[in-house]
């Protein structure tokens, strides 16, 4: 009951978040170049959504891809550096290196390679969103205890054995937690490639429409992202619940 409380509490103050919007932009004369009302963005979503609907589609489409690419090479690139000092000592100065760039300049540089288009949108999300996957993976690997794989090899378990049967599964917390960071860092790729190198998807809408000063087009284009990411977030939240809740505590609000 006290949960369903809280729920609801949580509900009434995101709606009274939308409520304030409203009310202020109205009071205060807010012109629509500037901030659109709530109810002006949701017209223009209702209006436009027979041009919408495709952009939308192929903006998850290359998201999804990106994403399923960058959960496969995260989790070859974690196994390898969670299992191998030597790979950690080798290619972790590399991965910090590649993260701390720009992803917006790598853009510029598929479009070299691969022209314009779906392509430097998959690549920009599989490179922005893997190496949360990668530090996850390597660092649920390097909590399996010394003494336990020492054991595990005096009972004739090879190092393959403790990897898929003790390691991989104690990774599982860690890898859920970074599969709701690395989704919405797969969004961002995408978009930023796309406002670059496409003319498809929400983020060339979103450049379309600040061009023609179309603010509530524009901000239309970020609703449809944040629902998009508040969707796959709940879905792999969802997942984790179910696969790993043996390793969940009790959540306690903190006062």
């Amino acid at each position: 009951m006290e949960r369903v409380r809280q729920r609801l509490f949580a509900v009434l103050l995101i709606v009274g978040f939308f409520a304030a919007w409203e009310v202020l932009c109205v009071a205060l004369g807010v012109s629509d170049l500037i901030l659109p009302r709530p109810s002006q963005i949701l017209a223009t979503l209702i209006a436009r959504a027979p041009v919408l609907w495709p952009h939308m589609l192929q903006t998850l489409g290359a998201t999804m891809l990106g994403f399923a690419l960058g959960v496969l090479t995260g989790l070859v690139i974690g196994a390898v550096i969670g299992v191998s000092r030597l790979a950690y000592d080798t290619a972790y100065p590399l991965l910090i290196g590649f993260s701390s760039i720009p992803k917006v300049a790598v853009v510029p540089i598929f479009v070299l390679w691969f022209g314009s288009g779906t392509v430097p949108a998959v690549l920009t999300s599989l490179v922005i969103c893997f190496f949360p996957i990668v530090v996850n993976i390597a660092t649920g690997l390097a909590t399996t205890e010394p003494e336990l794989e020492d054991v595990l090899k005096a009972l004739g378990a090879s190092k393959l054995d403790i990897l898929w049967n003790v390691g991989l599964p104690r990774t599982m917390p860690f890898f859920f937690a970074s599969l709701k960071v690395a989704v919405t860092y797969a969004f961002v790729g995408t978009v930023l490639a796309e406002t670059v190198a496409s003319n498809r998807g929400i983020g060339n809408v979103m450049m379309a429409a600040s061009s023609n000063f179309d603010v509530p087009l524009a901000f239309a284009g970020l609703f449809i992202l944040a629902g998009l990411g508040i969707a796959l977030y709940a879905a792999f939240s969802l997942v984790e619940s179910r696969v790993t809740g043996w390793a969940t505590r009790k959540r306690e609000i903190a006062v």
